[in-house]
């Protein structure tokens, strides 16, 4: 029968079974293994090869497992053990391997101690020049965007900044308990003159008012039901002094030593003043020092870390697994894409992606001089700092503005108590504005404010009288007829913050504005969309910033010579753009 042959021809049942000769089977002429062996013909490897020493026993080759784990990410596999199990059963890596089987030791040595992110990126970099000769690319222009993705640590291992200064606020208040003890204890027996021992002053740590004044909110907010306020005052570490605490306690050793009391030890026996003293201040100056150290992991950038990888931030990521908003331990990672390679990686552990554009731009320019040109991002990248780094790097910004949807509302073009929405007028070298009424708005002062190590300046501007005005209620916030009946108009300007948003919002508004936010959005968002839902690339399988940023730059390896593979047999075409659609 029909059936039956089919498994007779299959299982070799009742016919002689054909040896084949395994060097007679091929793989297909466009497997994108010989791609990658094009490719790292003309790589140089001297960075590599510096990593390994001459002496001892001579391991696999470094260039033949760099091949097989990029060849490993081209295919979407990035677990060790599946990569030793490919190299003895798949044939592109057996051609990759000549016929060698790598076990997972070598990788992991390979992966974590030999490859270093520079040698990573000094590759990538090399095969970039090579896409650039060719025109594929031409490194001038970067489009840039953002994801996050879910660290290697357990999901409940979070430390808070909120939770340890709460906390601190409390051990500091029994600290300070303990020292007037102490000085009692000083005064009423003497100790004090006997031990030529002096009054003990209790430490001040910078930054406490503020969380104490946040905890006494929060307290009145509970009873109230109302929501809580965040309470991540970064307060002075340095003044935390579990060390003064330890010279209390050899005071204490050294009193108990001169009156000869004996520290008690065991069940039922009663310990001495002295002696509970020193073991109270004991704890209280270890749980000051575990609360130092965290605050030292945390640093001054972060309001949270994990446990199990003490680089990761917890985020909120768009994969909820417990549908209430919770946050998971997390990286951010960037990508700049230019013609669906992805030319920079960044990995970091901050939250928001206003602080990684400036780090990527310098990558850039380290790796290929002062060439870029143009630089295209949506609205998480659009901040002072980042707009006046361009403008003074002479790159154009296609920024997409925070207020951008708000730009093409009626409400926003007729708020008259704006000052984009007055006349502004000049007289003898002074700026001033005059408001819908006719009133004159003169700059008043001067005022400055710093975050994150940079200083913004804002020009402040008021009417000298608004009594009379009719259009008080729309000038003002928030006006209160009864309460802002004598206040007058003032208002705070970022002139040069204002001048560069101006900017950037007319280059996006541009038809090349147009175009490359079309390209940014199929690109980058192709590249992520693919990542995570096709690859299934959610969390990553190594710990700390360096191991992790090496794990995604394979990857990304990887998927530019997956790139340049489907370029080669004319799968892929660079994008155009569709310039005639104009979309807001």
């Amino acid at each position: 029968m029909l059936k039956q042959d089919y498994y007779n021809d299959f299982f070799e049942f009742g016919q002689q079974k054909i040896n084949f000769n395994f060097y007679e089977l091929s793989l297909p002429d466009d497997d994108p293994v010989y791609t990658l062996k094009k490719v790292m013909e003309d790589l140089d490897f001297s960075g590599l090869l510096a990593c390994y020493s001459d002496q001892g026993r001579t391991g696999y080759n470094p260039i033949m497992m760099y091949a097989v784990v990029t060849y490993a990410n081209m295919r979407g596999v990035r677990a060790v053990d599946r990569i030793v199990d490919l190299c003895k059963r798949d044939l592109a890596f057996i051609l990759l391997t000549k016929g060698q089987r790598p076990k997972r030791d070598a990788f992991y040595d390979f992966k974590g101690k030999k490859l270093k992110g520079e040698v990573l990126d000094e590759l990538n970099y090399q095969f970039l020049r090579r896409l650039e000769k060719e025109g594929l690319i031409t490194l001038k222009q970067l489009y840039i965007d953002g994801t996050k993705i879910e660290a290697n640590a357990n999901r409940y291992t979070f430390v808070w900044r909120g939770t340890i200064n709460y906390h601190l606020a409390g051990l500091l208040d029994t600290i300070d308990t303990l020292y007037k003890k102490y000085n009692t204890l000083l005064s009423e027996y003497g100790y004090g003159a006997k031990y030529d021992l002096g009054n003990a002053q209790m430490f001040i740590i910078e930054g406490m008012d503020k969380v104490r004044s946040v905890i006494e909110e929060n307290r009145k907010r509970k009873l109230t039901k109302h929501k809580k306020i965040s309470n991540n005052t970064v307060i002075e570490i340095d003044n935390c002094s579990p060390l003064e605490i330890l010279k209390l306690q050899q005071n204490l050793l050294k009193i108990a030593a001169g009156e000869g009391i004996a520290f008690a030890n065991g069940k039922g026996q009663k310990k001495p003043k002295i002696q509970q003293l020193h073991e109270e201040l004991e704890k209280c100056g270890s749980r000051l020092m575990e609360y130092k150290n965290c605050f030292e992991i945390m640093g001054k950038d972060r309001n949270s870390y994990s446990k199990t990888d003490l680089e990761a931030t917890f985020m909120r990521m768009k994969e909820d697994h417990m549908l209430n908003g919770q946050l998971k331990p997390a990286y951010n990672v960037q990508i700049a894409i230019e013609n669906y390679f992805i030319i920079h990686g960044y990995v970091s552990n901050d939250r928001t992606d206003y602080n990684t554009l400036i780090p990527l731009l310098k990558k850039h320019q380290e790796a290929f001089g002062d060439i870029l040109e143009e630089v295209t991002a949506d609205s998480g990248y659009c901040s002072e700092k980042n707009l006046l780094y361009l403008k003074e790097k002479e790159i154009a910004s296609y920024i997409k503005l925070q207020d951008h949807e708000q730009r093409k509302t009626r409400a926003y073009k007729e708020d008259i108590g704006k000052y984009y929405n007055m006349k502004d007028e000049v007289f003898e070298d002074e700026h001033y504005y005059i408001c819908h009424d006719g009133r004159e708005l003169r700059h008043i002062r001067s005022e400055t404010k710093e975050q994150n190590g940079y200083t913004q300046t804002f020009e402040v501007y008021g009417c000298a009288d608004c009594s009379g005005c009719p259009h008080k209620a729309k000038c003002l916030c928030k006006y209160n007829a009864e309460r802002d009946a004598e206040k007058n108009k003032v208002m705070k300007i970022n002139e040069r913050w204002e001048a560069l948003k101006e900017e950037s919002h007319a280059n996006i508004q541009s038809e090349k504005g147009i175009l490359n936010r079309q390209i940014r959005s199929i690109q980058t968002e192709g590249h992520f969309g693919d990542i995570k839902e096709n690859e299934k690339f959610r969390r990553f399988n190594y710990r700390c910033t360096e191991k992790v940023y090496k794990e995604f730059m394979l990857y990304a390896i990887g998927r530019n010579i997956n790139k340049y593979h489907r370029f080669l047999h004319d799968k892929i075409h660079k994008f155009e753009g569709k310039i005639e659609e104009k979309t807001a």
